[in-house]
């Protein structure tokens, strides 16, 4: 790992919340920058060094033992720890992924609080492309605040956030209810692994379960705040193939007379988006956006102004989808269904291509739908039509569909509202705030259908030029180190 600059937080601020006229304590941020530079960034380069990529992106993933590897890393650094009491634990069930679970007790004693659930994973995307000159997905560079590397936002830090700040509150001599850390290592292919560790689990929380639940693996739009999920849409991936030959055969001799399955594919796409406009076609992704998101997208773009928009690297004269209203963009990313081709088989490189009628044609699908629609009941509206009549004869497949749904954030309490707004002022300079969110994660619908008395944190690194997914990933270090003392602070306030 390469430096030039030396990261520097914002300094505290003496701002203070309407509500309480509190502001968070200092010694937490101050604390939270000593960690990350001797304690994180070395490590957490070595996490980036391996390629430990998601089930999904890699079949033999427990062959290539990538992800075991940087599980035992993990597990290794988490072990050395000065946290009192802390157990940690590598667990891995027979075909899954590992998770480590990290158990720290209260050190308040007179804490009668539920358990609080600190969530991140491990397993990475693939390099998707190819990295600007400098830069490589397993190689980790530091550019003055900027670590990149695949993984160091998405969502490596996590697991040094999340026991950064139960270590920082300790060392700062605070008090905390009990914590229980889980990071997963299957969340890029959807989390189908972590259903069994979330049951083997269960006894640990109680039949009550978590009463607070801080998840780390989402974004931000700024840099100057502290920011919250509120919502996030649910996801639906598969992948169609249509087959019209047992093998290739010369486009002179069949042209004409053979479908080429692209164009049935074409035709079988249209059947669930409308190729000029991008609505989906699917009844059941369907929604209605609550009045409570509407009016918090317009408070935001009425206080932030373009801030709140994500800028994406279009070519010059591209028209976005759904206006350019700032609140219709807003509103558009975390609430309206969209279908991307992330992925065809049976195309060969055009140096490769020659003039053949090819057997198959395969896209494989991501569908983003709204945080209220039922996955389940997309995957199968999305079956009936496709595989319904198919063109031409065609051999038409579905194959490899997995569903989740998204999640809408229950009303915040009061004692969490009040503890994220003093974080926010103390570390970031600038109050907090929430947005619903374009991405996925699993596990959150899941726990709160689970637990709905349970309070949710959903919070994250991926801000601006953070490019999780995408080339050139990146952790900006200054919010990494304020976002672990503003999470160590909401600890140290759990009722």
């Amino acid at each position: 790992m390469t430096s030039t600059t030396p990261t520097t937080p914002a300094a505290p601020t003496t701002g203070k919340t309407a509500k309480t006229g509190k502001t968070a304590p200092a010694d937490l941020l101050g604390a939270s920058e000593a960690y990350w530079e001797s304690d994180v960034l070395p490590v957490l380069a070595d996490y980036v060094r391996i390629p430990c990529l998601s089930p999904e992106f890699d079949y033999s993933w427990d062959a290539h033992g990538e992800i075991a590897r940087a599980a035992a890393l993990l597990k290794e650094w988490a072990s050395l720890r000065a946290i009192a009491g802390m157990s940690v634990e590598l667990s891995q069930l027979p075909g899954l992924t590992p998770v480590i679970i990290v158990d720290v007790p209260a050190n308040r004693p007179s804490a009668t609080s539920l358990p609080t659930l600190l969530y991140g994973h491990l397993d990475k995307q693939p390099p998707l492309g190819d990295w600007r000159p400098g830069l490589g997905p397993f190689e980790p560079v530091r550019e003055g605040d900027k670590l990149f590397g695949r993984g160091t936002a998405d969502d490596g830090y996590s697991i040094f956030a999340a026991l950064g700040a139960i270590e920082i509150a300790q060392k700062t001599h605070k008090t905390h209810g009990r914590c229980i850390t889980i990071i997963e290592a299957s969340e890029e292919s959807g989390s189908p692994h972590l259903g069994p560790y979330l049951k083997a689990l269960a006894d640990r929380f109680g039949e009550a379960g978590p009463g607070l639940v801080i998840c780390l693996d989402s974004g931000a739009a700024t840099y100057d705040r502290l920011w919250y999920t509120t919502s996030l849409r649910g996801l639906v991936v598969g992948t169609i193939r249509v087959k019209v030959l047992s093998e290739g055969i010369h486009s002179g001799a069949g042209g004409a007379v053979v479908p080429d399955s692209f164009r049935i594919l074409r035709e079988l796409l249209s059947r669930i988006e409308d190729e000029k406009t991008g609505e989906i076609l699917l009844e059941s992704c369907v929604a209605e956006i609550p009045p409570s998101r509407r009016a918090q997208a317009e408070a935001l773009v009425a206080e932030l102004g373009a801030a709140t928009l994500d800028h994406f690297p279009v070519t010059p004269g591209l028209r976005l989808a759904n206006g350019v209203a700032p609140v219709d963009q807003l509103l558009a990313r975390a609430w309206s269904p969209s279908v991307a081709y992330v992925g065809i088989d049976g195309l060969p490189p055009i140096a490769d291509a020659g003039n053949v009628l090819r057997p198959f044609t395969a896209a494989k699908i991501a569908m983003r739908i709204p945080p209220s629609a039922d996955s389940k009941a997309v995957s199968a509206d999305l079956r009936r039509r496709i595989l319904a009549d198919p063109p031409e004869g065609a051999e038409v497949e579905l194959l490899d569909l997995v569903p989740a749904n998204g999640f809408d954030a229950p009303d915040t309490a009061e004692w969490l509202a009040v503890a994220t707004d003093e974080a926010s002022l103390a570390y970031f300079g600038a109050p907090g705030r929430g947005m619903g969110e374009g991405g996925t994660i699993p596990f959150l619908s899941e726990l709160l259908a689970s637990y709905p008395q349970a309070q949710f944190l959903v919070t994250g690194v991926l801000g601006p030029d953070s490019n999780a997914h995408g080339v050139n990933e990146m952790l900006h270090i200054p919010t990494a180190i304020r976002l672990t003392a503003a999470v160590a602070h909401v600890l140290t306030q759990v009722p």
